[in-house]
């Protein structure tokens, strides 16, 4: 069986930080499922202005990590900074993080991983001016291309994203090895 993989987002993601990830995990073979808090479609930020919408798969009410083997959490400032007053999105966040299951954020998404109290003791990475809120809530914050701690896996910006989308693989990869391979 295909293992999938599920997308966080809603209205102003940054476009390149959802649909880079979403094309080289489903060009590695994984079921890409995009939910966000509502039906239908969400709309990207591309740079200066709105971009592409991207269609909806599930809503969070019908989402459950065990049915995921990661999360990727896009940026852009309007996608995290909305989600992160959305309960569910959290509580789904910690369920991921609780299972051990990777949870990669890229660019301001790693806002998410603050609301979730998953920052504290990390070495973590972020779009610069995030960079404060996560040393405030107790992150090793470092200026680097790619962080994995852990089950954590954060980027800065959308030059990234190649490296961003193989830590996921890997770490998907990993999770899945046959003990001792």
């Amino acid at each position: 069986m295909t293992q999938r993989v599920l997308i966080l987002a809603t209205d102003g993601f940054e476009q390149s930080e959802l649909t880079g990830p979403r094309d080289r995990l489903q060009d590695a073979g994984y079921e890409v499922i995009v939910a966000s808090p509502k039906s239908g479609q969400v709309k990207g930020w591309d740079k200066t202005d709105w971009g592409d919408k991207v269609d909806v798969d599930l809503t969070l009410d019908e989402v459950s990590a065990n049915d995921y083997g990661a999360i990727v959490l896009p940026g852009g400032q309007m996608n995290p900074d909305s989600l992160r007053l959305e309960d569910k999105a959290i509580d789904l966040i910690r369920e991921f993080d609780k299972a051990g299951k990777p949870v990669a954020a890229i660019c301001h998404a790693p806002w998410l991983l603050i609301e979730a109290g998953l920052v504290d003791g990390k070495k973590i990475t972020s779009w610069p001016s995030v960079r404060s809120d996560l040393k405030n809530a107790g992150g090793n914050v470092v200026d680097q291309e790619v962080v994995v701690d852990g089950n954590i896996i954060t980027s800065r910006k959308p030059d990234d994203i190649p490296a961003f989308s193989q830590a996921v693989i890997k770490a998907l990869q990993e999770a899945t090895a046959p003990a001792g391979a």
